[in-house]
This record gives C-alpha cells, structure tokens and sequence, in this order.
C-alpha cells in the first residue's frame, strides 16, 4: 500500500474531526446538547472496557450476518442469473421485500423471537445485506456474453467448467461492489436489532443506554466506534477484491 493511500484519508479523518470541534465551539452547544471530538476522550477513557466488550459483540454478529448473506445471496443469485424463469419469478418478490423499511421489520423480528437475541442480530444483518449480493450476482450471470458459452461448449467444456472459468470470474468485480454495501448495511441491521431489543447487546444497546442516561460524549463515542469498525471491515473486503479480483481495476 502506498504512503498517499494513507495519508490522504488520515488527513480526511483530521479535517473532518476539526471541523466537527470548530462546528461546536462556534455554535456553543454544552455537550449534553451535542459532543465535540474533545468530549470523546474521557468518554473513552471512562468506558474503554464496556465499549471493547460491546463491540465484539456487534463485530462478530454481524460478521455472522455478512457470511450468511454472502453464501445464499451468492447461491440465489446464481440461481436467477442462470435461470430466467427463476429471474423473473424470485425479482418482484425480492424488490418488494426489500422496498419495506427494516425499521418496521425489527421490532416484529423481535418479538418473533423473544429471548434469542444473538439469532435475532445476526438474522436482521442477514436480511438487510443480503439483497445487494444476491442481485448483483444475478446480474454478473446473466449478462455473461453468448460467444464465450458457445465457444467453451464447442470445445466440450461442461456447464461447471464455464462457470468456473468464464462466469464466476466476470462475476467477481460485482460481487465485491456490493459487498462493500452490504458491510455497511449489516452494521445498521445489528444496531437496529441491538437498540430495539429489550435484552439487547453490543453497541446499538450502549448507545441506547447513553440516549437513556443523556450521555451524549458516549452517543458519539459509540458512533465514532460504529465507524471504526465499519471502515475496518470495508478495508478488509478492499483487500480480498484485490487479491481474487484485482485484474478488474483499471485505475491509472
């Protein structure tokens, strides 16, 4: 990696963080009205160990989520882009499904399954990213040029060597495009999930605590914390695209 791909973002956070604190300094607001980047360290410093504790419990539910959108996104993705009469049956239903505001679908979520607060987690993660992987697979499939099928056949390659040679490669640059959507997104169905549940866990219910208690340095250091995660595992799926589909870049 190099230095610019640092620094430049670094330097981005920088701005950003002093902009935020000027913003509040100008305006006057008490920090139990809005905190400034300055109110973030005692609140860290105060809660360091909750907010390592809460926040694997949403790193990994939500990892749990991603791996499962992941395999049956990819897996009916697959199904729709290489069969249309699945294409245009499964489509109306997905859209519609996805059309619905998760907000709503939460709480039903939760009272479904009242006391599996880990599996409510992970299952909200799962739906809310699920949808990005599995459209753009159908996509990468379905628009896969004729001539190379014919071509591959002609020489007596079966369905699952065109698939592994010619489909599953072209496929690749749009399936990591929209993981790197559905990251963020099953950030916000954990945090959903953990405010929303009575017994919830993990930042969503910190936050929710701290909204409780008018702890507005905390609000802002579970959302910094959010954040951080976040862009951690967004880099994280930067660097598998660059090592399975890094051919694709053409970035000069």
């Amino acid at each position: 990696m190099k230095a610019r791909q640092i620094f430049v973002p670094l330097a981005a956070v920088a701005i950003f963080l002093l902009l935020w604190e000027a913003l509040v300094w100008v305006m006057g607001w008490p920090n139990y009205k809005m905190a400034s980047p300055s109110d973030l360290i005692p609140a860290y410093e105060k809660y360091w160990n909750l907010l390592l504790v809460m926040g694997w419990q949403t790193l990994w539910r939500t990892i749990v989520g991603l791996v499962l959108a992941v395999v049956f996104g990819t897996a009916l993705g697959m199904v729709m882009g290489f069969s249309r009469t699945m294409r245009d049956a499964l489509y109306p239903l997905l859209v519609g499904f996805n059309a619905v505001p998760k907000a709503t679908v939460v709480p039903i979520v939760a009272l479904m399954f009242v006391g599996w607060h880990d599996f409510n987690t992970v299952l909200i993660a799962f739906i809310i990213s699920f949808f990005p992987i599995a459209v753009s697979v159908s996509i990468g499939l379905s628009t896969l040029e004729p001539e190379y099928r014919d071509i591959l056949r002609s020489l007596g390659a079966s369905q699952s060597t065109i698939f592994w040679k010619i489909a599953l490669p072209k496929t690749l640059p749009e399936f990591f495009g929209a993981l790197k959507v559905s990251v963020t997104l099953a950030f916000i169905g954990t945090n959903l999930m953990e405010i929303v549940s009575p017994h919830g866990r993990g930042l969503g219910a910190l936050f929710d605590s701290g909204k409780t208690n008018s702890d507005y340095p905390l609000m802002f250091a579970v959302l910094i914390a959010l954040a951080f995660l976040g862009i951690v595992l967004y880099y994280i799926v930067v660097a598998l695209e660059k090592i399975f589909a890094g051919w694709a870049d053409r970035t000069v």
